[in-house]
């Protein structure tokens, strides 16, 4: 009786530990956005590369130093590549050595944020404010003036010289 005791015990033990290190909680889920564009998954895959759809529409994550707007330099407007909204002037863009397209500051109403708990932490996912594309992740470690770091995938932008 005592084994049987201690094994429902290590069990539970283990199984409360798994609970609390994946995230998984009792609460309600929340209710999904809905946003002024919305496509359905095969327009998606028919509208964007590959690629950019496993970026913008499931989250993925391109390699580093792997976009050509990581090395932009010209006055322009990044776009989002889903929608075409207008997200980042290059006027906040910067150089942050991490390997993707970082700015300090996105345009007047053109994302949005909320948790993302994937890599069991939690970050700050942005994605735009028109489809919900994913867009990458804002951290709190950029330059003055808002010293935030919005770390944004390429392919999930477009880029416009002004």
């Amino acid at each position: 009786m005592t084994h049987d005791r201690r094994h429902f015990l290590s069990l539970a033990g283990i199984g409360g530990g798994a609970f609390a290190i994946f995230g998984c909680s009792a609460a309600p889920a929340a209710a999904p956005e809905r946003f002024a564009v919305t496509l359905s998954d095969a327009q998606w895959k028919a509208k964007l590369s590959p690629a950019a759809y496993q970026v913008l529409r499931h989250e993925d994550t391109e390699r580093p130093y792997s976009s050509p707007l990581n090395g932009e330099k010209r006055a322009g407007i990044f776009a989002c590549a889903g929608c075409k909204l207008p997200l980042f002037s290059s006027k906040t863009k910067f150089e942050s050595g991490t390997g993707w397209p970082s700015f300090w500051a996105p345009l007047p109403n053109a994302v949005a944020t909320k948790t993302d708990r994937a890599m069991m932490m939690a970050r700050t996912e942005v994605h735009c404010r028109r489809c919900g594309g994913h867009l990458g992740h804002v951290f709190d470690d950029g330059p003055k003036p808002t010293g935030k770091r919005y770390c944004m995938n390429g392919l999930a932008m477009t880029f416009r010289a002004v």
